[in-house]
Protein backbone atom coordinates (compact mmCIF):
# COMPACT_ATOMS: atom_id res chain seq x y z
CA UNK A 1 0.00 0.00 0.00
CA UNK A 2 1.51 3.44 -1.08
CA UNK A 3 0.12 5.83 1.70
CA UNK A 4 -0.77 9.50 1.23
CA UNK A 5 1.90 10.53 3.61
CA UNK A 6 4.47 9.41 5.94
CA UNK A 7 6.36 11.52 8.73
CA UNK A 8 10.11 11.22 8.28
CA UNK A 9 12.64 10.58 11.53
CA UNK A 10 16.37 8.79 11.81
CA UNK A 11 18.80 8.63 15.48
CA UNK A 12 18.90 12.57 15.51
CA UNK A 13 15.34 12.84 16.40
CA UNK A 14 15.63 9.76 19.08
CA UNK A 15 18.40 11.27 20.31
CA UNK A 16 16.90 14.74 20.70
CA UNK A 17 13.74 12.83 22.94
CA UNK A 18 16.17 11.29 24.96
CA UNK A 19 17.77 14.45 25.64
CA UNK A 20 14.78 15.84 26.81
CA UNK A 21 13.78 13.13 29.11
CA UNK A 22 17.03 12.92 30.62
CA UNK A 23 17.02 16.59 31.39
CA UNK A 24 13.88 16.48 33.88
CA UNK A 25 12.51 19.47 32.34
CA UNK A 26 9.77 18.83 30.10
CA UNK A 27 7.22 22.42 29.90
CA UNK A 28 8.44 25.79 28.81
CA UNK A 29 12.43 25.34 29.27
CA UNK A 30 15.70 25.30 26.87
CA UNK A 31 13.81 23.68 23.93
CA UNK A 32 11.02 25.68 23.42
CA UNK A 33 12.97 29.11 23.36
CA UNK A 34 15.89 27.82 21.29
CA UNK A 35 13.11 26.34 19.38
CA UNK A 36 11.31 29.62 18.79
CA UNK A 37 14.96 31.70 18.51
CA UNK A 38 15.56 29.24 15.46
CA UNK A 39 11.89 29.22 14.01
CA UNK A 40 12.34 33.05 13.49
CA UNK A 41 15.75 33.05 12.03
CA UNK A 42 14.85 30.84 9.30
CA UNK A 43 11.72 32.68 8.32
CA UNK A 44 13.80 36.18 8.56
CA UNK A 45 11.25 37.23 11.59
CA UNK A 46 12.01 39.00 14.44
CA UNK A 47 10.10 36.94 16.89
CA UNK A 48 8.25 33.79 17.47
CA UNK A 49 5.83 31.94 19.56
CA UNK A 50 5.40 28.50 19.82
CA UNK A 51 1.98 26.53 20.83
CA UNK A 52 0.24 23.57 21.01
CA UNK A 53 -0.77 23.31 17.51
CA UNK A 54 -1.75 25.43 14.51
CA UNK A 55 -5.13 26.23 15.24
CA UNK A 56 -3.60 27.84 18.54
CA UNK A 57 -1.39 29.64 16.81
CA UNK A 58 -4.34 31.24 14.82
CA UNK A 59 -6.16 32.04 17.99
CA UNK A 60 -3.64 33.60 19.80
CA UNK A 61 -3.05 36.18 16.99
CA UNK A 62 -6.19 37.00 16.29
CA UNK A 63 -6.68 37.47 20.08
CA UNK A 64 -3.54 39.04 20.75
CA UNK A 65 -4.33 41.76 17.63
CA UNK A 66 -7.69 42.66 19.44
CA UNK A 67 -10.04 40.67 17.26
CA UNK A 68 -13.54 39.50 18.53
CA UNK A 69 -17.04 40.43 18.76
CA UNK A 70 -18.62 42.69 16.53
CA UNK A 71 -15.64 41.82 14.28
CA UNK A 72 -15.15 40.18 10.43
CA UNK A 73 -12.36 38.93 8.87
CA UNK A 74 -12.14 37.56 5.70
CA UNK A 75 -11.29 33.76 4.80
CA UNK A 76 -11.29 31.49 2.13
CA UNK A 77 -13.90 28.69 2.16
CA UNK A 78 -11.79 26.31 0.77
CA UNK A 79 -9.72 25.55 3.62
CA UNK A 80 -9.30 23.43 6.58
CA UNK A 81 -12.48 23.88 8.81
CA UNK A 82 -9.72 25.26 11.65
CA UNK A 83 -8.93 28.22 10.00
CA UNK A 84 -12.12 29.36 10.39
CA UNK A 85 -12.60 28.13 14.20
CA UNK A 86 -10.45 30.49 15.90
CA UNK A 87 -12.21 33.32 14.01
CA UNK A 88 -16.09 31.76 15.70
CA UNK A 89 -14.39 30.97 18.99
CA UNK A 90 -13.29 34.59 19.93
CA UNK A 91 -17.01 35.73 19.02
CA UNK A 92 -15.61 37.35 15.62
CA UNK A 93 -17.47 36.00 12.15
CA UNK A 94 -15.73 34.65 8.98
CA UNK A 95 -16.94 36.25 5.87
CA UNK A 96 -16.17 33.73 3.15
CA UNK A 97 -14.06 34.58 0.11
CA UNK A 98 -14.23 32.61 -3.64
CA UNK A 99 -11.21 31.40 -4.65
CA UNK A 100 -8.66 31.66 -7.78
CA UNK A 101 -8.93 27.75 -9.60
CA UNK A 102 -5.31 27.87 -10.59
CA UNK A 103 -3.70 28.47 -7.31
CA UNK A 104 -6.91 27.25 -4.84
CA UNK A 105 -5.72 30.55 -2.57
CA UNK A 106 -8.20 33.28 -1.97
CA UNK A 107 -9.31 35.10 -4.84
CA UNK A 108 -8.16 38.96 -4.33
CA UNK A 109 -10.90 40.35 -6.13
CA UNK A 110 -13.81 38.75 -4.62
CA UNK A 111 -12.02 39.75 -1.08
CA UNK A 112 -12.25 43.72 -2.00
CA UNK A 113 -16.03 43.17 -2.93
CA UNK A 114 -16.29 41.41 0.71
CA UNK A 115 -14.61 44.57 3.03
CA UNK A 116 -17.47 46.01 5.26
CA UNK A 117 -16.88 48.42 8.19
CA UNK A 118 -16.72 45.53 9.98
CA UNK A 119 -14.07 43.64 8.65
CA UNK A 120 -10.72 44.02 10.54
CA UNK A 121 -8.48 41.46 9.03
CA UNK A 122 -7.87 39.29 5.74
CA UNK A 123 -6.65 36.06 6.59
CA UNK A 124 -5.25 33.88 3.11
CA UNK A 125 -4.33 30.92 3.23
CA UNK A 126 -0.92 29.02 1.73
CA UNK A 127 -3.29 26.00 0.98
CA UNK A 128 -1.49 22.84 -0.55
CA UNK A 129 1.83 24.58 0.23
CA UNK A 130 0.92 27.59 -2.68
CA UNK A 131 1.33 31.17 -1.42
CA UNK A 132 -1.32 33.28 -2.33
CA UNK A 133 -1.39 36.80 -3.74
CA UNK A 134 0.30 38.45 -0.81
CA UNK A 135 0.82 41.73 -2.50
CA UNK A 136 -2.91 41.69 -3.95
CA UNK A 137 -3.85 41.46 0.18
CA UNK A 138 -1.22 43.85 1.18
CA UNK A 139 -2.52 46.44 -0.76
CA UNK A 140 -5.96 45.61 0.22
CA UNK A 141 -5.19 45.91 3.74
CA UNK A 142 -3.02 49.06 3.46
CA UNK A 143 -5.98 50.90 1.70
CA UNK A 144 -8.87 49.56 3.80
CA UNK A 145 -6.46 49.70 7.13
CA UNK A 146 -6.32 46.02 7.64
CA UNK A 147 -4.40 43.31 9.65
CA UNK A 148 -2.94 40.84 7.28
CA UNK A 149 -2.81 37.25 8.74
CA UNK A 150 -1.04 34.69 6.93
CA UNK A 151 -2.21 30.49 7.67
CA UNK A 152 0.91 29.03 6.41
CA UNK A 153 -0.15 25.75 8.18
CA UNK A 154 0.22 24.12 4.92
CA UNK A 155 3.38 26.18 3.79
CA UNK A 156 6.39 25.36 5.35
CA UNK A 157 9.47 26.66 3.25
CA UNK A 158 7.26 28.07 0.85
CA UNK A 159 8.54 31.30 -0.78
CA UNK A 160 6.68 34.65 -2.07
CA UNK A 161 9.00 36.80 -3.70
CA UNK A 162 12.17 35.22 -1.87
CA UNK A 163 10.40 35.90 1.42
CA UNK A 164 9.30 33.01 3.75
CA UNK A 165 5.29 33.02 4.01
CA UNK A 166 4.57 34.52 7.18
CA UNK A 167 6.75 37.11 7.51
CA UNK A 168 5.27 39.35 5.27
CA UNK A 169 2.10 40.02 7.02
CA UNK A 170 1.49 40.94 10.50
CA UNK A 171 2.24 37.32 11.44
CA UNK A 172 2.03 34.19 10.17
CA UNK A 173 0.73 30.66 11.41
CA UNK A 174 1.73 27.61 11.41
CA UNK A 175 1.37 23.81 12.27
CA UNK A 176 3.48 20.72 12.90
CA UNK A 177 0.94 17.99 13.03
CA UNK A 178 2.28 14.69 11.84
CA UNK A 179 1.66 15.21 7.60
CA UNK A 180 3.04 18.67 8.10
CA UNK A 181 6.05 19.63 5.58
CA UNK A 182 8.01 19.55 8.97
CA UNK A 183 6.91 17.69 12.32
CA UNK A 184 6.90 17.26 15.95
CA UNK A 185 5.38 14.01 15.26
CA UNK A 186 1.81 15.62 17.02
CA UNK A 187 0.19 18.65 17.41
CA UNK A 188 2.71 21.40 17.86
CA UNK A 189 1.95 24.85 16.45
CA UNK A 190 4.23 28.27 15.58
CA UNK A 191 3.24 31.97 15.22
CA UNK A 192 5.98 34.42 13.71
CA UNK A 193 5.65 38.29 13.37
CA UNK A 194 7.41 41.54 13.80
CA UNK A 195 5.03 43.00 16.06
CA UNK A 196 6.50 43.13 19.35
CA UNK A 197 3.54 43.76 21.28
CA UNK A 198 1.03 41.19 19.65
CA UNK A 199 4.27 38.68 20.13
CA UNK A 200 4.50 39.89 24.11
CA UNK A 201 0.66 39.33 24.05
CA UNK A 202 0.66 35.71 23.10
CA UNK A 203 3.33 34.87 25.32
CA UNK A 204 1.20 35.31 28.01
CA UNK A 205 -2.41 34.57 26.42
CA UNK A 206 -0.49 30.75 25.92
CA UNK A 207 0.22 30.39 29.33
CA UNK A 208 -2.72 31.08 31.41
CA UNK A 209 -2.42 34.83 30.93
CA UNK A 210 0.60 34.57 33.39
CA UNK A 211 3.47 37.22 33.63
CA UNK A 212 5.38 35.01 36.62
CA UNK A 213 4.47 32.19 38.63
CA UNK A 214 0.98 32.29 40.26
CA UNK A 215 0.64 35.90 39.07
CA UNK A 216 -2.09 36.37 36.27
CA UNK A 217 -2.38 40.09 34.52
CA UNK A 218 -5.06 38.67 31.63
CA UNK A 219 -7.58 35.59 31.03
CA UNK A 220 -5.03 33.57 28.98
CA UNK A 221 -5.20 29.60 27.99
CA UNK A 222 -3.40 26.94 28.37
CA UNK A 223 -1.92 26.53 24.64
CA UNK A 224 1.26 25.36 26.08
CA UNK A 225 3.67 22.98 23.91
CA UNK A 226 5.72 20.08 25.23
CA UNK A 227 9.71 20.46 25.37
CA UNK A 228 9.98 16.93 23.51
CA UNK A 229 7.72 18.59 20.86
CA UNK A 230 10.39 21.82 20.58
CA UNK A 231 13.09 19.00 20.64
CA UNK A 232 12.03 17.48 17.80
CA UNK A 233 10.69 20.65 15.93
CA UNK A 234 14.77 21.56 16.08
CA UNK A 235 15.39 18.36 14.15
CA UNK A 236 12.83 18.71 11.55
CA UNK A 237 13.41 22.71 10.76
CA UNK A 238 17.27 22.00 9.99
CA UNK A 239 15.90 19.13 7.79
CA UNK A 240 13.38 21.24 6.29
CA UNK A 241 15.44 22.33 2.94
CA UNK A 242 15.97 18.96 2.29
CA UNK A 243 12.54 17.97 2.26
CA UNK A 244 11.36 20.80 0.01
CA UNK A 245 13.58 19.49 -2.39
CA UNK A 246 12.29 16.12 -2.57
CA UNK A 247 8.86 17.59 -2.57
CA UNK A 248 9.19 19.70 -5.22
CA UNK A 249 11.10 17.07 -7.35
CA UNK A 250 8.50 14.47 -6.85
CA UNK A 251 5.76 17.17 -7.47
CA UNK A 252 7.86 17.61 -11.22
CA UNK A 253 8.03 13.93 -11.64
CA UNK A 254 3.97 13.54 -11.20
CA UNK A 255 3.95 16.94 -13.14
CA UNK A 256 6.25 15.50 -16.33
CA UNK A 257 4.47 11.90 -16.37
CA UNK A 258 0.83 13.39 -16.09
CA UNK A 259 1.37 16.27 -18.44
CA UNK A 260 -0.75 14.64 -21.65
CA UNK A 261 -3.47 12.90 -19.12
CA UNK A 262 -7.32 14.47 -19.08
CA UNK A 263 -6.36 15.63 -15.64
CA UNK A 264 -5.67 19.30 -14.67
CA UNK A 265 -2.55 19.56 -12.75
CA UNK A 266 -1.31 22.20 -10.09
CA UNK A 267 0.25 25.32 -11.38
CA UNK A 268 3.11 27.00 -9.66
CA UNK A 269 2.24 31.09 -10.60
CA UNK A 270 5.53 33.09 -11.00
CA UNK A 271 7.78 34.51 -7.90
CA UNK A 272 6.55 31.74 -5.75
CA UNK A 273 8.20 28.73 -4.64
CA UNK A 274 5.68 25.96 -3.62
CA UNK A 275 6.04 23.87 -0.87
CA UNK A 276 4.24 21.19 -1.93
CA UNK A 277 2.39 20.12 0.94
CA UNK A 278 0.18 18.35 -1.11
CA UNK A 279 0.07 17.53 -4.68
CA UNK A 280 -3.55 17.80 -5.58
CA UNK A 281 -5.48 17.53 -9.26
CA UNK A 282 -8.42 17.62 -10.71
CA UNK A 283 -10.59 14.64 -12.48
CA UNK A 284 -14.17 15.18 -13.62
CA UNK A 285 -14.39 11.85 -12.29
CA UNK A 286 -12.43 12.45 -9.04
CA UNK A 287 -14.75 9.72 -6.78
CA UNK A 288 -14.46 6.76 -9.16
CA UNK A 289 -10.74 7.34 -9.55
CA UNK A 290 -9.87 7.84 -6.40
CA UNK A 291 -11.57 4.06 -5.71
CA UNK A 292 -9.98 2.73 -8.79
CA UNK A 293 -6.29 3.66 -6.99
CA UNK A 294 -7.30 2.19 -4.09
CA UNK A 295 -8.31 -1.02 -5.24
CA UNK A 296 -5.20 -0.48 -6.51
CA UNK A 297 -2.96 -0.10 -3.29
CA UNK A 298 -2.25 3.73 -3.39
CA UNK A 299 -4.33 5.76 -0.93
CA UNK A 300 -5.36 9.53 -2.27
CA UNK A 301 -7.75 12.10 -0.07
CA UNK A 302 -9.86 15.02 -1.05
CA UNK A 303 -8.74 18.45 0.90
CA UNK A 304 -11.66 19.44 1.05
CA UNK A 305 -15.02 17.52 0.52
CA UNK A 306 -17.24 20.56 2.37
CA UNK A 307 -16.52 23.87 1.83
CA UNK A 308 -16.38 25.96 5.16
CA UNK A 309 -19.51 28.01 4.10
CA UNK A 310 -21.13 24.89 4.25
CA UNK A 311 -20.08 23.39 7.55
CA UNK A 312 -23.19 22.69 9.68
CA UNK A 313 -21.18 24.52 12.60
CA UNK A 314 -21.78 27.89 10.44
CA UNK A 315 -25.52 27.18 9.21
CA UNK A 316 -26.40 30.35 11.43
CA UNK A 317 -24.54 32.80 9.27
CA UNK A 318 -25.83 34.17 6.14
CA UNK A 319 -25.37 31.75 2.99
CA UNK A 320 -23.29 32.94 0.15
CA UNK A 321 -22.54 31.10 -3.10
CA UNK A 322 -19.08 30.57 -3.79
CA UNK A 323 -19.38 28.90 -7.53
CA UNK A 324 -15.70 28.21 -8.02
CA UNK A 325 -15.02 26.55 -4.23
CA UNK A 326 -18.28 24.43 -4.60
CA UNK A 327 -17.29 23.53 -8.21
CA UNK A 328 -13.82 22.45 -7.10
CA UNK A 329 -14.53 20.18 -4.18
CA UNK A 330 -15.85 17.64 -6.42
CA UNK A 331 -12.91 17.04 -9.03
CA UNK A 332 -9.84 17.98 -6.33
CA UNK A 333 -7.59 15.04 -5.38
CA UNK A 334 -4.83 14.28 -3.25
CA UNK A 335 -2.01 12.39 -4.44
CA UNK A 336 0.56 10.66 -1.96
CA UNK A 337 3.90 13.24 -2.27
CA UNK A 338 6.06 13.17 1.04
CA UNK A 339 10.57 12.81 1.58
CA UNK A 340 10.40 8.97 1.70
CA UNK A 341 7.66 8.25 -1.10
CA UNK A 342 10.32 6.81 -3.84
CA UNK A 343 10.35 7.92 -7.86
CA UNK A 344 9.20 4.46 -8.68
CA UNK A 345 6.92 4.60 -6.40
CA UNK A 346 5.53 8.05 -8.80
CA UNK A 347 6.26 6.27 -11.80
CA UNK A 348 3.88 3.66 -10.29
CA UNK A 349 0.89 5.58 -9.27
CA UNK A 350 1.18 7.57 -12.54
CA UNK A 351 0.94 4.41 -14.62
CA UNK A 352 -2.07 3.37 -12.76
CA UNK A 353 -3.55 6.70 -13.15
CA UNK A 354 -3.31 6.34 -17.25
CA UNK A 355 -5.10 3.04 -17.00
CA UNK A 356 -8.23 4.59 -15.41
CA UNK A 357 -11.09 4.72 -17.78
Amino acid sequence: MIKLSEASFDEEEKKAVLRVLDSGWYIHGKEIEAFEKEFAEFTGTKYAVACSNGTTAIHLVLQSLGIGKGDEVLVPSHTAFPTIEPILNLGATPVFVEIDEKTFTMDPKDAEKKISQKTKAIMPVHLYGHPAQLDAFSELCKKHHLLLIEDCCQAHGALYKRKHVGSIGDAGCFSFYPSKNMTVFGDGGMVITNNKTAYESMKLLRNHGMEDRYNHIVLGNNFRVSEIACALGRVQLKRLPSFIQKRRKLAHLYSSLLENTQLSLPQEMPNVKHAYHLYVIKHPKRNALKEYLLKSEIVSEVHYPIPGHLQKAVSSLPRTKLPVTEKVVHEILSLPIYPKLTENQVVQICDTIKKFR
